[in-house]
Parts: structure tokens; C-alpha cells; sequence
């Protein structure tokens, strides 16, 4: 994915020191890791012991263009100018610490590993957010893979700090689970932007004759191949995406990054002319989530999929469960009993999934179930404009972060995979596997009451998107528990 829509990670590293302690280690600590990480990385020449050497330090990553840092306690570290380098610095911070045995046990002994607590604590009583790993403390060489693992967590922290949502229409009826209260958009520094249908048919109409669709309508054909597209169809989706893309920039404001979230039935094929989900797909593909329904905790949990993972990502319904017909005939020769038929279920949309994530049969074809309802069943016309066929096989994190009724952010996170078993059904599907996603389902997605909405990232990215939650303050973080780890819904005795 080449996506101008989501941050570049820019890193600087702050080394501090305690004054009763040498700065000689911090110093030549910092020197080490750097030359041991392998991307790129601003050193900051000022070592931090006292207030003044913060300010100073600070004011260097900043005229360096540096938006995310690592503070590295090379020794024990001051407690105060440390912590508040995350106050006065306008964007995420991790905070590690040296191991001993680089040096001699007199002079060369730093403590930063009692220092890390004394950190840790300060950070709490100023109520400032610092990323801290799973354990901070490290030679250089293992310091540096935590600055690896800490790019795409940033990477998420910035994108959402500069992210606006735009919406098109409210939930279609009988649509609530994609129930947003806006509340948590604002807790997570996100604006929204809430729009009318009508605003995008104007829109859409005053690109009428847009000198360049022509393009767009070329660009549709070389990515979708001859035959696997309506020729007559293309200037109405083209005209479309040029509409979107527009508007994202028009409205932007002072942000950087946008999402969509955008009403697509009943009223759109009929006034528009087609269905948006292939439009939809090309603009998820280079970074911009249009999220189907109006979901905007959907749209919000698709951008934060493609931070966490670099790649782009889709929004699927967790929709229906797998044939056991399908299971015998397919899965069990394949899988042997890696999976029970529970384990698995059928992610679909209408067509919304990037093509670069489908198999090679995918095309643009019709919405079966619109079609029935708004054209009778008769001959497709403008229920036409999806983007069919299975997904491609491929490791997976299907995860969501939503605002529930009350007001509350919760999340939850859970790794598998797209199986390299056919469907043999229609939209853009695909067959899960997940462990253990038959208690996960009863006991966390309906237990705590998930839209049936998720986002799927086509990687396993389950460990970054859980510091990133955690980071952000979600309290419940819920994932596919074992058996040895009954939920505490869990019945014992069943």
C-alpha cells in the first residue's frame, strides 16, 4: 500500500542521565543503540540531566522534524526533566533503559532498571501518557528491536492525533449495532465531520463531465483486467471517487488524515446510479477507509488497522457460520484438525475488500440482496458496482474498537487466518479461521454486545494493535482466550 493518508514516523532519541551518576554511559549508551538500529533515527546530542538540558533537547527533535521519540535512560535518569520531555514534546514517547554489562560494576554499573520505576511513577503522577514495552530494559541491539515494534505504534498514535472522519447520511434502519457516540472520537482526538446524503448527490452531480475521469475509467481497467468489469458503469464509479477525494480534501481542515463513513443503501444505487463498494475498495487500497453503513467506529478501526500494519485493510460482516458440508469437503483435507468447524465462520461485504486482497476470479458484478429488494430480481442495473469473489488466503487480526451505549471505548483482538478453501457463495467472502472463535463469539462478541461489523488487517498485527489500545487508556481489551482461560461468562460445568 503507497498511501499518502496515514503518518511517516519520524524518530528521535533523547538519552538522560542522572547527574550523581557518569553521563559517560547514557552517552555512550545512546551512541550504541543507534548504531545498532537499523532505520533511521535523529541522535540528539544533548543528554538530559536537569530541566534546562530538557528544554534544550526538545527544541533540537523538534527543529529535526522528529514527531515520535525514544527517551533512554542510560543510567538512572532524572525523574522530573525525563518525564516531562513527554509533556513538553508534541507526540508519543517510549521510555526504555539500559541493562548492566557493557562496563565494570563500580564505575560502569548505571541502575536504570531501578531508575525505570522511578519514571514510570512520575509519568503517572503528572498524569502523562509514555510507551513503555513489555520489558524495557535492554542491551543496545535489543533496545533497538523495541524501537522497531514501537514505529507502527506511533505510527497509530499520530495517525488518529491528525484523523477526521467524514460521514454521508445516518445509519441506514435497523442498522443500530453501527450505533457512534461521538464521545469517544473526541476522548481519542479524532473530529468528525457529519454530512447529509444530499450533500454528496450534489457533490457527486458537480463532477459531471470531470475532465478526469477519463483517467480514473483507465485506471479501472488495468486493475481489474478485461472482462471483469461493465465498460458502461466506470464514468459513474469514476466520477464518484474523484467526488470523495475532493471532498477529503476540501474538508480536511486542519487535519491531515480522513476516513469515510458512508450511508450505501437503500437510496444510493437508485440516485446514484450503482453501488459504491468498488469505488469504496480503491480508495481503501490506498489508505482512505470507506466504511460501509455508516460505521464510523468501523472507518476508525480500519485506519488504525492500516497504522498498525502498513498495508491496507477491509471491514467485513462476521456473517454467517461454515457449512459442515464445506468443512468435510474442504477444510478437513486441507487443515486435517488444526480447526474445529466452530473455529471457523464467513467474513463477507457486498464488494468493498481490495482487489490486491482477492483471488484472481474477483470482479465487478451486482448486489444479489439489493438487487431483490429494489430491482425485483429482475436484470441488474443499478444494483451493479460491487467487487466479488474470495477472499485470498492470507494470516489475519480481526479486531474492533468501539464506543458501546454508554459512552465507553472497548476493544477486541483476535488472530487467524483466511482459509485457501473456496466458498462457493457470492460478494467479497471469505472463509475465518480463528481459535477458539466459538467462545469468543458468544462470550465476547455478543456478551458484551459487538456490532457485527469487523475490521480485518491481513497480517498478524494482534500484538501492536494491543499496546496501541492499552496506550490509548482501553480498559477492556478482549481477545480469543484458550481453554485453559475460561471468560468469566463461561459456564464451568458445560
Amino acid at each position: 500500500m503507497v498511501s499518502n493518508n496515514i503518518p511517516t514516523v519520524k524518530l528521535g532519541i533523547i538519552a538522560v542521565s542522572r547527574d550523581c551518576f557518569p553521563i559517560a554511559l547514557s552517552t555512550q549508551r545512546r551512541e550504541n543503540i543507534v548504531k545498532e538500529y537499523k532505520g533511521e533515527i535523529f541522535n540528539c546530542q544533548t543528554t538530559v540531566e536537569n530541566e534546562a538540558d530538557m528544554n534544550k533537547a526538545v527544541e533540537e527533535v523538534k527543529a529535526a522534524g522528529c514527531n515520535a521519540l525514544v527517551v533512554f535512560l542510560g543510567n538512572f535518569g532524572p525523574e522530573t526533566p525525563e518525564t516531562l520531555i513527554a509533556k513538553k514534546f508534541d507526540g508519543p514517547c517510549m521510555f526504555v533503559a539500559a541493562a548492566e554489562g557493557d562496563g565494570d560494576m563500580i564505575n560502569g554499573r548505571g541502575d536504570a532498571y531501578c531508575g525505570m520505576l522511578n519514571c514510570s511513577y512520575n509519568l503517572g503522577m503528572r498524569h502523562l501518557k509514555g510507551f513503555i514495552p513489555a520489558y524495557p530494559v535492554g542491551t543496545a541491539n535489543e533496545i533497538a528491536k523495541m524501537i522497531e515494534d514501537f514505529i507502527p505504534v506511533a505510527r497509530v498514535i499520530l495517525g488518529l492525533k491528525g484523523l477526521k472522519i467524514i460521514t454521508f447520511g445516518p445509519r441506514p434502519q435497523d442498522f443500530f449495532a453501527c450505533n457512534a457516540p461521538i464521545k469517544g472520537l473526541y476522548e481519542l482526538g479524532v473530529e468528525i465531520e457529519e454530512n447529509s446524503e444530499l450533500d454528496l448527490l450534489v457533490a457527486y452531480r458537480e463532477h459531471a463531465n470531470d475532465p478526469r475521469i477519463a483517467d480514473v475509467c483507465e485506471d479501472m481497467r488495468k486493475e481489474m483486467g478485461e472482462g471483469k468489469y461493465y465498460e458502461e458503469l466506470l464514468a459513474r464509479m469514476a466520477q464518484f471517487e474523484l467526488t470523495l477525494l475532493d471532498w477529503a480534501e476540501a474538508h480536511k481542515g486542519d487535519r491531515q488524515y480522513v476516513a469515510f463513513a458512508d450511508k450505501c443503501w437503500p437510496a444510493f444505487p437508485s440516485q446514484f446510479g450503482f453501488e459504491p463498494c468498488y469505488v469504496n475498495s480503491r480508495l481503501v487500497s490506498r489508505g482512505i477507509p470507506v466504511a460501509c453503513e455508516v460505521d464510523i467506529y468501523g472507518a476508525l478501526s480500519e485506519y488504525i488497522g492500516m497504522c498498525a500494519s502498513d498495508d491496507t485493510v477491509t471491514l467485513l460482516d462476521i456473517n454467517n457460520s461454515t457449512p459442515q458440508y464445506i468443512y468435510d469437503e474442504d477444510i478437513v483435507p486441507k487443515y486435517g484438525q488444526k480447526y474445529s468447524l466452530t473455529d471457523t465462520f464467513m467474513g463477507f461485504h457486498c464488494g468493498n475488500t481490495p482487489s490486491c486482497k482477492m483471488c484472481s476470479n474477483r470482479a465487478i458484478k451486482f448486489q444479489l440482496i439489493q438487487n431483490r429488494l429494489l430491482e425485483n430480481g429482475c436484470t441488474p442495473d443499478f444494483t451493479r458496482g460491487t467487487l466479488e469473489g474470495d477472499i485470498a488466503a492470507s494470516p489475519v487480526t480481526f479486531y474492533r474498537l468501539q464506543c458501546d451505549s454508554e459512552g465507553n471505548l472497548r476493544s477486541y483482538i483476535a488472530e487467524g487466518e483466511v482459509l485457501d478453501v473456496p466458498t462457493r457463495s457470492f460478494g467479497g467472502i471469505g472463509i475465518f479461521a480463528i481459535p477458539e472463535m466459538g467462545r469468543f463469539y458468544r462470550h465476547v462478541l455478543i456478551q458484551k454486545g459487538y456490532p457485527h461489523h469487523g475490521a480485518v488487517a491481513f497480517n498478524h498485527v494482534g500484538r501492536i494493535l494491543f499496546d496501541v489500545f492499552k496506550y490509548l487508556g482501553i480498559k477492556d481489551v478482549a481477545y480469543n482466550q484458550p481453554k485453559s482461560l475460561p471468560y468469566p461468562t463461561e459456564n464451568p460445568w458445560a
